[in-house]
């Protein structure tokens, strides 16, 4: 009885999140085409951009002079014990004004059930960390998690997020509730997207 109950809970929690998940396409950026979904992550790399720079107005120089950055959108789907997160983003080099156009994913284990979509923004300091995140990808190890601190007190505050498991680069995390106090990157890797790099 007990091994016909899990699998029946399984299925009624996957379908809670596909209904609860909607139009957001787990697979990638809206879009029929390589171009539409190429425009798509662009488009919402600019409004969260414009995002964070109202939230911290002072980063807007600081992504302008860096080597570069990156936007992701983020899918974090939690049934039972099982939490797996997947999306889409472009990492974009200042230097050359290049875009290259990235996957990520993730899994671990974490009680509930639910959706989570958010976004992040990595702010690139070293050039060299930024071209191994493009041209090798990144595993973020379980312990990666950054917590915000703040330029002139060191206090905690709800904007940078930075952590010397993530050196050369700077991390910025949006949920729905706006710019988070610790950007969440443990557990998730980031690869370049063949399909939209052709």
């Amino acid at each position: 009885m007990f091994t016909r109950i899990i699998p029946l809970l399984l299925v009624l929690c996957l379908g809670f999140v596909s209904l609860q998940s909607g139009c957001r396409a787990t697979g990638g950026a809206k879009g029929e085409s390589v171009a539409e979904q190429q425009s798509t992550i662009r488009s919402e790399q600019s409004a969260t951009l414009n995002q964070l720079y109202a939230a911290r107005p002072e980063l807007r120089a600081k992504v302008k002079n860096a080597a570069g950055h990156a936007f992701f959108s983020n899918l974090n789907v939690n049934v039972l014990l099982l939490s797996t997160e997947n999306g889409y983003g472009v990492v974009h080099d200042n230097g050359t004004g290049k875009d290259t156009f990235m996957k990520m994913a993730g899994a671990g284990a974490g009680l509930g059930m639910g959706v989570r979509d958010y976004r992040v923004v990595f702010i690139f300091t070293d050039p060299a960390v930024m071209q191994r995140f493009v041209d090798s990808g990144w595993d973020f190890g379980g312990q990666a998690d950054a917590t915000a601190k703040t330029g002139e007190t060191g206090a905690a505050a709800s904007g940078t997020t930075t952590a010397g498991a993530v050196s050369g680069m700077e991390i910025y995390q949006f949920t729905q509730s706006g710019l988070a106090l610790q950007a969440t990157v443990q557990g998730t890797k980031y690869w370049r997207d063949e399909a939209l790099n052709k």
